[in-house]
């Protein structure tokens, strides 16, 4: 929600870069106060780097998939991310996809036809729905940062990967914002415009990537996952009340088949 809000007023590249320039000086304080180790290991580095360049791709066209669709689709879709886990933890990891989880998959991928055709998966266009199916490469692109994130070995705490993934994330994303219209959209930010740039870097970049990481480093990719099937409610809900986005019984019913199959994906 606090997204859409700001593609009112800012580009996708300049949400980005802003939402890492603050999570950046938050986690940076952190790591002070808690006296974080902040020595360099290059080999790490190269890997974060690989990470780096997953998450910023991933971020863009997800912002960039919101400019063409509601708020309340994108959070039925990005609901999906759990399946791209678990199926790349399959592939990748070794981690086990049972019976139970195929159906889950199945049924998920069912619900999101439903939601992206509007009850009809034969009305779904490439063109028209543009914004859902960038959305939805999104959801496989977080599948992809998290299982490189599981599977690489780093010796940095998760606090210091983070703020060091950031770094470079910025590094990477800030080139494309050096030029006037992005720095004039910045200086007319208006006061609600900076309230949602502070929630999503503070919150939802600073907090939720630092656990996000200790979460994969101590559990199951597809359990960590799982965690993600509440983010559509909230979402939808949010969508509906400040955004006054239309929330029709076809959207809801297929919107629960996504998390119905989600959450057979993660039942043990």
């Amino acid at each position: 929600m606090a997204t859409k809000f700001l593609l009112e007023e800012v580009s996708p590249e300049t949400i980005i870069s802003l939402r890492l320039i603050l999570a950046i000086i938050l986690l940076t304080m952190v790591a002070v106060i808690t006296k974080s180790d902040f020595s360099l290991n290059l080999k790490n580095h190269l890997r974060i780097l690989l990470l780096a360049a997953v998450a910023v791709f991933h971020l863009w066209i997800q912002i960039t998939g919101l400019k063409y669709t509601t708020a309340a689709n994108t959070g039925w879709i990005i609901g999906t991310a759990p399946i791209f886990i678990a199926i790349l933890g399959f592939i990748f990891l070794k981690e086990k996809l049972n019976p139970l989880k195929i159906s889950g998959i199945i049924i998920a991928f069912i619900g999101l036809l439903l939601l992206v055709g509007k009850g009809n998966p034969l009305n779904i266009d490439l063109v028209k729905n543009v914004g859902d199916m960038l959305v939805l490469f999104s959801s496989f692109t977080w599948g992809v940062y998290s299982i490189i994130n599981k599977k690489i070995s780093l010796n940095y705490s998760p606090l210091m990967t983070i703020l060091y993934l950031f770094i470079m994330m910025a590094l990477i994303i800030i080139p494309f914002n050096i030029n006037q219209k992005a720095i004039d959209s910045v200086i007319h930010l208006s006061s609600i415009g900076w309230i949602s740039i502070l929630f999503l870097g503070l919150l939802c970049s600073g907090v939720s990537y630092v656990i996000w990481a200790y979460s994969l480093r101590e559990m199951e990719s597809a359990r960590v996952g799982a965690y993600l099937y509440f983010e559509p409610f909230v979402t939808v809900i949010t969508a509906g009340l400040f955004l006054k986005e239309e929330i029709t019984l076809l959207m809801v019913l297929s919107g629960l088949l996504i998390i119905l199959g989600v959450y057979l994906v993660n039942k043990e």
